[in-house]
């Protein structure tokens, strides 16, 4: 509930009982108000992904686990990267006092309604509605920040990422004659094309998903809050590249990324943070667009089943014009998004900043790094603690 009716309701309650005081003698006092809460639910872009700062996370069994090391297990907990820098915990949201981040990066709407351990790939967290449940015992909600969408059972932002930044690496450090094999088989050495991302079948298919988890949402706020009263955020995605590299980054030693083996050119881009192919940079704003209309669909179509809810599509596609990775030449320094970052075999913390000088064969090792053990590289390509403050002003001026 705002400040604004908070303090008529006081005003109400005290009138109230002035005039019931002339005509009993002792009245019942009204029971204390709950304190007030904002709350996160939803994926990578909402828990803070990239925003360091991670706090220890509940897990199903009620254990609250803290960092557990690099050779963990992905399914740890702790690997939800609930950051103290997220959007939700920087906003400006007046009348709030108390936030919650139940969201977990690589959260499917799957998780909004049975645990994500469940799935092939979640991790040990308890199913997100039933933590809103706990919050909402103790707390009336005000404001909920959700992130759906961008991962699904069709496709997941990490799993893209990861295509077109393999085929990049693939095309800049092996010909086109030899074999390379990943943990996960031989990686093509072309740009990504639209349906390398998603097909219009997956995208229609994930807006059923989201949408079905949203109104399992909605569902629950309205019998859980305290007062009936929220404002619902669905925030959509920022890309944290630009569509088209400046242009100190378009080719190194005479090649650039159209010709086979352009390793001057893929150190440079890796070192930078955007270890992609120019082609492949359309694609992936298309993508980016085709979240947003995954957002943007499940915002209107709940509007209509939901009449009194106040619901708010937040569309941040736009945040970081300027500042993307290797949109200005000094990338990734000044930039709003996390760079492509791997580790070495065996994981130990320090990441690689420079591919300069590697071989294939170290190549194909330190990205294998990332299949084994992929909370090595899962910061990859997400808002950094900066990027989390240009959200926060979105969420700000939304809630």
């Amino acid at each position: 509930m705002s400040g604004l009716r908070r303090t008529a309701a006081a005003m109400a309650l005290a009138v109230a009982a002035a005039t019931l005081s002339t005509a009993v003698a002792a009245p019942v006092p009204a029971s204390a108000a709950l304190p007030t809460a904002a709350v996160a639910l939803g994926d990578s872009f909402i828990s803070g992904e990239g925003a360091g700062a991670y706090q220890p996370v509940v897990d199903s069994t009620g254990v609250a686990q803290g960092f557990p090391g690099w050779t963990a297990p992905n399914s740890n907990a702790f690997f939800c990267h609930r950051s103290a820098n997220a959007s939700l915990h920087q906003a400006t949201l007046p009348g709030v006092q108390d936030r919650f981040n139940l969201a977990c990066s690589g959260g499917q709407p799957h998780d909004i309604a049975a645990a994500s351990s469940a799935r092939p790939n979640g991790r040990q967290v308890a199913a997100q509605l039933d933590q809103l449940r706990a919050v909402a015992r103790t707390h009336d909600i005000d404001v909920v920040l959700i992130g759906l969408g961008s991962n699904n059972s069709s496709f997941t932002f990490g799993g893209v990422a990861e295509k077109c930044a393999n085929r990049f690496i693939a095309d800049a450090w092996t010909g086109w004659w030899e074999f390379w094999a990943y943990v996960n088989g031989p990686v093509e050495q072309k740009p990504c094309a639209d349906a390398d991302l998603a097909t219009a079948a997956q995208l229609s298919a994930a807006t059923a998903e989201t949408t079905a988890a949203v109104r399992r949402i909605l569902s629950t706020l309205r019998e859980v809050d305290a007062d009936g009263q929220h404002r619902v955020v669905l925030q959509d995605y920022t890309n944290p590249l630009p569509l088209e590299l400046e242009s100190s980054y378009h080719s190194e030693d005479s090649r650039d990324d159209t010709r086979d083996k352009f390793r001057a050119l893929g150190a440079e881009r890796y070192a930078a943070g955007c270890p992609i192919h120019r082609a492949s940079l359309a694609p992936g704003h298309r993508f980016s667009q085709g979240l947003g209309t995954i957002v943007r669909s499940t915002r209107d179509t709940l509007a209509a089943e939901f009449p009194g809810a106040e619901l708010v599509y937040l569309n941040v596609q736009r945040a970081f014009d300027g500042a993307r990775l290797c949109e200005n030449s000094g990338s990734p320094t000044g930039t709003l998004a996390t760079p492509i970052r791997l580790m070495d075999n065996p994981p130990n913390g320090t990441f690689v900043t420079s591919l300069s000088g590697k071989d294939k064969i170290a190549i194909q090792r330190i990205a294998n790094t990332c299949a084994a053990h992929f909370q090595t590289c899962q910061e990859s390509w997400h808002p950094n603690a900066a990027g989390h403050q240009i959200l926060a002003q979105c969420l700000t001026a939304a809630a």
